[in-house]
């Protein structure tokens, strides 16, 4: 209910860019330029967990951007999904959907399509949040990389196995070992995934990797990725300053 609330308030109530407090604007169009995927590259932290596939990202978690994820978040500003999802969305592409290091064509993947993965939030974060932030974001990438052409849809097969901390001020060594062995492939999921298809983990922002590094884990684990030549990946909304780094492909891992 409370989730269904924000929304239709989001929609109706007047409100103020989340960015940069620009009046009665969802988000303001300097806002929405930071998210627009001209500063989309590949983004490894250091350290680099091992086992981090090649991540993506649209934008650099400061300012603006920041606000705006925050917002979603944790503050519930439901319809900001919309302008996250294509900043998530120009991430997908960038990494190529047509195939392992191909660029995305007309129909996508020649096959299965490409299908987004997103992390999800532990049970007492989506109650206390009234939402599933990475797979709402998920959700709206989706849509815009079909409107691209791109044959993509979301499959929330991942589920945490076991109670985890709250990550927030834990380093990346500590967030290593909290998250170790925590999530698993749902039961029957490995159907969903057809021969050819692309997997892409998808998360709205990476900080020390461990999340996505887990999230590899245990896709792999389930036998989701095993055919000759198949790459996983990770796209992300934004990601420190630190962590972009000139690479001139995406690592295959």
């Amino acid at each position: 209910m409370r989730g269904w609330w924000q929304e239709i308030a989001g929609l109706v109530l007047p409100v103020d860019c989340a960015g940069c407090g620009a009046v009665r604007e969802l988000v303001c169009a300097e806002c929405r330029s930071a998210l627009s995927g001209a500063g989309e590259g590949p983004v490894r932290p250091s350290p680099r967990p091992a086992g981090l596939p090649g991540v993506r990202a649209a934008a650099v978690y400061e300012g603006a951007v920041r606000g705006l994820l925050l917002a979603h978040k944790e503050r519930g500003a439901l319809p900001l999904a919309g302008v996250l999802g294509a900043a998530l969305a120009a991430a997908v592409l960038g990494g190529g959907t047509g195939g392992p290091g191909g660029a995305a064509g007309p129909g996508g993947a020649e096959d299965g399509g490409v299908v987004l993965v997103p992390v999800p939030s532990a049970r007492r974060q989506v109650r206390a949040r009234g939402h599933d932030p990475a797979r709402r974001i998920a959700l709206a990438a989706a849509g815009r990389l079909r409107r691209a052409g791109v044959r993509a849809r979301v499959a929330p097969v991942l589920g945490l196995r076991r109670a985890v901390a709250d990550q927030a001020g834990l380093g990346a060594r500590e967030r290593r070992e909290n998250l170790s062995g925590a999530l698993a492939v749902r039961r029957g999921a490995r159907g969903l995934f057809p021969g050819g298809t692309r997997i892409v983990l998808v998360d709205d922002l990476i900080t020390t990797g461990a999340t996505l590094a887990e999230a590899a884990r245990a896709v792999r684990a389930a036998g989701l990725v095993t055919g000759p030549g198949e790459v996983l990946r990770a796209a992300v909304v934004a990601a420190p300053a630190d962590s972009f780094r000139r690479i001139g492909r995406v690592p295959r891992v």
